[in-house]
């Protein structure tokens, strides 16, 4: 088989045109009988473009000047089998439809064709003409049908990368009215103004942040999604504390009790953006679903951090969660408890960026009464 291989690739010059889409059908036989070259052009001729040949070193030839879709080959030939030479043409033309032609009842040529040559179907010789037909014809269709897929697929890809670019385009254009808006807010409660007034300021005040803590979570999934990983030493302790502060300000805050459980053995190395994104959602949820008819509400975040991972706990004593919820903790835009409309945002950016460092995330929680968020992450020192 060597000389063979070596044989054909001697005299070709292996690069294959881009494949395009084409109204024409073209087939291409490899037989080294000249009869059934001529039987089959007869057949076909007038239905596709057929190109015969008894020569391999001519079938890759007419591979690399015409987009063919689909390739007939005998399967024994004096200086190569068809399935040898379907293993040779493989990857320069995987999109060709592949059909062997055998003239001998034999299994295992036809499993090898299968497994090696990526052969579609096979007949046997002397074929039936209405046979051939129906197989080419089927051929011929699962080429256009898959092409057709693969150019949908690139069309949807694009236009998924459209909407994501007009999003956090959009998203950033939005920032500013809001954090101006909030600026003026905070202008007009110092003018001291009546009651009444104060408290239609502070409900814009609560919406306007809100609205705005929403395109901030747009923009970390257009960035989490676009960015790739950037590994650096992270002082999780700090992060934490960085964490609270930020959040020190949300509504509820200041009526929980945070305490930390940190135990480290070993520097951890990881996306400090994206474990940023992790800790400030779990935060942001723990607070925003704490139980308000709880005299003592509570948060405990529980990190454990060795040479190999990073482990974070989020528990919570707040609405919790059911069962149902539980499934569909994963999905974006799914509504996560019964008392809450929260719509999952943040929970989604979690998942995306504990995928994103290669790591885990599981939860637990009974309503009423608690729920814990578990995160492994590993350790990339």
């Amino acid at each position: 088989m060597e000389q063979s291989l070596s044989y054909i690739y001697q005299d070709s010059s292996f690069n294959p045109i881009l494949p395009t889409m084409s109204d024409i059908k073209r087939i291409l036989y490899l037989d080294d009988e000249e009869n059934n070259l001529v039987a089959f052009k007869a057949l076909f001729r007038r239905d596709y473009e057929v190109h015969t040949t008894s020569s391999p070193q001519e079938a890759v030839q007419i591979l690399n000047e015409q987009e063919i879709q689909v390739i007939l080959s005998d399967q024994k030939m004096p200086e190569i089998s068809g399935v040898e030479f379907f293993e040779l043409t493989r990857t320069d033309f995987p999109d060709a439809v592949r059909v062997l032609v055998t003239g001998y009842a034999d299994i295992e040529a036809v499993i090898d064709a299968i497994n090696k040559g990526g052969v579609y179907r096979y007949v046997t010789k002397p074929w039936d003409e209405n046979d051939l037909k129906i197989c080419i014809e089927n051929a011929f269709e699962k080429f256009f049908t898959k092409r057709e897929i693969e150019n949908k697929n690139i069309e949807l890809v694009q236009a998924n990368s459209d909407l994501e670019k007009f999003i956090y385009s959009a998203s950033h254009d939005l920032r500013a009215p809001l954090v101006s808006i909030k600026g003026v807010i905070q202008l007009a409660k110092l003018e001291g103004l009546d009651p009444a007034a104060m408290g239609y300021l502070d409900m814009i005040e609560k919406s306007t942040s809100k609205l705005d803590a929403f395109v901030q979570n747009i923009i970390h999934y257009y960035q989490n999604i676009r960015s790739e990983e950037s590994v650096q030493r992270v002082d999780v302790n700090e992060l934490i504390d960085l964490i609270i502060d930020q959040y020190a300000a949300y509504e509820d805050a200041d009526k929980i009790k945070i305490t930390k459980d940190i135990n480290s053995s070993s520097d951890f190395h990881g996306d400090a953006y994206r474990l940023r994104i992790v800790l400030g959602n779990l935060l942001a949820n723990s607070i925003k679903f704490n139980d308000p008819n709880k005299s003592s509400k509570t948060i405990d975040i529980h990190v454990v951090q060795n040479v190999d991972k990073l482990l974070l706990r989020f528990t919570d004593n707040g609405i919790g969660m059911n069962a149902d919820a539980l499934k569909s903790v994963e999905e974006i835009f799914s509504q996560k408890t019964t008392k809450s409309p929260g719509i999952g945002v943040g929970l989604y950016l979690v998942r995306e960026a504990v995928s994103k460092m290669g790591g885990k995330i599981s939860a637990t929680s009974a309503p009423n009464e608690f729920t814990t968020f578990t995160i492994e992450i590993p350790n990339k020192a």
